[in-house]
């Protein structure tokens, strides 16, 4: 059987996951009648909420006696581990554009990769319906950015079609006719080569690792040679071709529509899935006992920001998840840095029952943790640091720049460049995107950027779309400003009052309700000033056999900071933690005890002018 192997790419919302979904269809990989969610492949309860993929997915469609085996892949660039080895598994990409928004920066990350392993791309211009659509000048964007990325003549000699993945058509042309997905399948039939094959025994790259409850570790991956069946004595070998393990393959799983299925044999060229593997990794070589060489992996782009991953050891630990263990922990961030070659965890240098977890940005962070707490996981966690580097030649501090691209209606760029450039970022570029829009470049070091997402969206009343994609490493830029005011801290265990928050209010904003269970050494609101203020939040109005002449006044609350884990992560300080429980989300100081506070203080200072 014919076989063609093609990644779909695109930047975050252009519209991947839907056109897959259209494809399966319109393919016949589902019956007639059968009721098939949207985002058929975005599998993990993240993904639908927050409407990216976060892994990568396989698929596979038969178009006239041609298996196509598609890979949706992620579009953002914290999760561009997973974008740089799938594009070792395939021969063609299915470059995804919006009509109107045109190619961003994870479009030019992904692009950027696959122009590398030499693949040709197709370019589909998609949500060609959009009223605001500008075909032309997107093609021409298109065109632009392959062409600065160094894409040879063949790369930009790239084929386009048009279309709606929505409404499951694409044409040659913007105009229609809008049928159906056809064209799309006999372009990706016509201009995708079959696998190349090699000759010689099996060898197979481990490019995606995951835990099936019934079958254990299963890796994906492309065979480059030879077969492979059940029972079959394979060996995993590392990138340095030493050995692993040696292992026997219990199950051959290809892909079919978007069930895995058991297979007698799997030829090579073909995406599979393996299990019975014990011990290898993403990255690893799966191969014949005969064979002593490993095959090439991609190098993996260094992580750029670390956070310190501890146990909870407040007052409340334990009350409101089950897996509090800093051994349980730790097993969780292994298992979580094997199959995310991404992600790096170690053990922290300073602090006992910790592990500093690097990986990409805040984002791939964030949703590790929200993860771990869905699991039931209790744990604290400290404030987002970047990871510098030092220059060989120079021993210059070096540090990650990010590409930032903001589109924002025109009477906020203003604030928006003026942000920015307190957080040392530098303009690049700035220019009409239509519809009274202008569109922002700027160079920013990415400890700038920690907790601007929140602050950019106050700032334009919610109209601004920011992107951001890894560009250099870069001498340090200097001291960036971070929060200007302190913290209220809660100096009891008990209940909040709202007698006490009303009384309070003035001091600073709250960021907990009336009844919300506090402790010593918690974080209850933002103080106004500049230094911490111990508070009493507990305190309840004291009552007397007196009746009084006029009514109780009327307590009006103002509405509290509401702390999403985004917004907390980069709200706190580097004395300060956030709590995060599968119920609750709370701050705190890093240090309960008022007494210990102080000494760890006057410890700093002690530092700060031995310095």
């Amino acid at each position: 059987m014919d076989l063609r192997n093609i990644a779909i790419i695109a930047h975050v919302d252009h519209g991947k996951t839907t056109l897959v979904d259209a494809l399966l269809k319109q393919s016949g990989a589902f019956r007639q009648n059968q009721k098939v969610e949207s985002q058929a492949l975005d599998s993990n309860d993240l993904e639908r909420e927050r409407g990216i993929t976060i892994l990568a997915k396989c698929t596979s469609i038969l178009w006239h006696d041609t298996r196509i085996n598609i890979v949706d892949t992620p579009g953002h660039a914290d999760f561009g581990g997973e974008v740089e080895r799938i594009l070792n598994m395939v021969d063609g990409a299915i470059v995804l554009v919006d009509a109107s928004e045109g190619p961003l920066p994870q479009t030019k990350f992904v692009v950027s990769k696959a122009l590398k392993q030499g693949l040709r791309p197709i370019v589909v211009i998609n949500k060609i319906d959009r009223p605001d659509e500008r075909h032309n000048a997107v093609l021409n964007e298109i065109f632009d950015l392959f062409a600065n990325l160094d894409a040879s003549d063949e790369q930009l000699d790239f084929p386009v079609l048009y279309g709606s993945g929505r409404d499951g058509w694409m044409a040659a042309d913007p105009a229609g006719p809008k049928n159906d997905l056809e064209p799309l399948f006999d372009l990706v039939l016509r201009h995708v080569p079959q696998p190349a094959v090699e000759d010689g025994p099996f060898r197979m790259l481990a490019t995606t690792l995951e835990a099936d409850p019934y079958l254990g570790r299963v890796l994906t991956g492309r065979i480059r040679s030879g077969s492979v069946k059940p029972n079959q004595t394979i060996k995993a070998l590392r990138r340095d071709g030493s050995l692993i393990e040696t292992a026997r393959v219990t199950k051959v799983l290809a892909f079919r529509g978007l069930e895995r299925t058991a297979v007698d044999v799997a030829e090579a060229g073909d995406i599979v899935a393996l299990a019975g593997i014990t011990e290898a990794t993403v990255a690893d070589t799966l191969c014949d006992p005969a064979v002593d060489a490993a095959l090439s992996a991609q190098p993996i782009d260094p992580p750029t920001l670390a956070m310190m991953f501890r146990i909870n050891d407040g007052p409340f630990a334990g009350q409101e998840g089950d897996k509090v263990q800093s051994r349980v922990i730790r097993d969780r961030l292994l298992k979580e840095a094997e199959r995310n070659v991404a992600i790096r965890v170690t053990e922290h240098p300073e602090t006992k029952d910790a592990y500093e977890v690097a990986g990409r940005g805040e984002l791939q962070l964030g949703i590790l943790i929200e993860t771990m707490r869905r699991e039931g996981f209790e744990l604290t966690v400290s404030r987002p640091r970047v990871v510098f580097k030092t220059d060989p030649a120079t021993r210059q501090r070096l540090e990650p720049i990010e590409e930032v691209i903001i589109d924002v209606d025109e009477e906020h760029s203003g604030v928006v460049v003026q942000k920015l450039s307190e957080r040392r970022a530098d303009l690049r570029d700035m220019r009409p995107s239509g519809g009274g829009r202008q569109r922002l470049v700027f160079h920013a070091p990415t400890r700038g950027l920690i907790g601007y997402q929140s602050e950019l969206l106050t700032d334009t009343r919610g109209t601004a779309v920011m992107n951001r994609l890894f560009h250099d490493y870069a001498p340090f830029k200097g001291e960036v400003a971070g929060r200007r005011t302190g913290v209220l801290i809660s100096n009891a265990a008990g209940e909040a009052t709202a007698y006490s928050l009303f009384y309070l209010q003035d001091r600073g904003a709250m960021v907990i309700d009336p009844q919300t269970r506090v402790y010593e050494g918690m974080i209850v609101g933002q103080h106004a000033r500049e230094n911490d203020l111990i508070v009493n939040v507990i305190q309840g109005k004291k009552l007397s056999n007196v009746r009084a002449a006029g009514k109780d006044e009327n307590m009006i609350l103002t509405p509290p900071l509401r702390m999403t884990l985004e917004r907390a992560l980069s709200y706190i300080q580097d004395d300060e933690l956030v709590e995060i429980t599968p119920k609750s989300i709370r701050l705190r100081k890093r240090w309960l005890d008022p007494n210990e506070r102080k000494k760890r203080e006057r410890a700093r200072e002690a530092e700060r002018e031995a310095v």
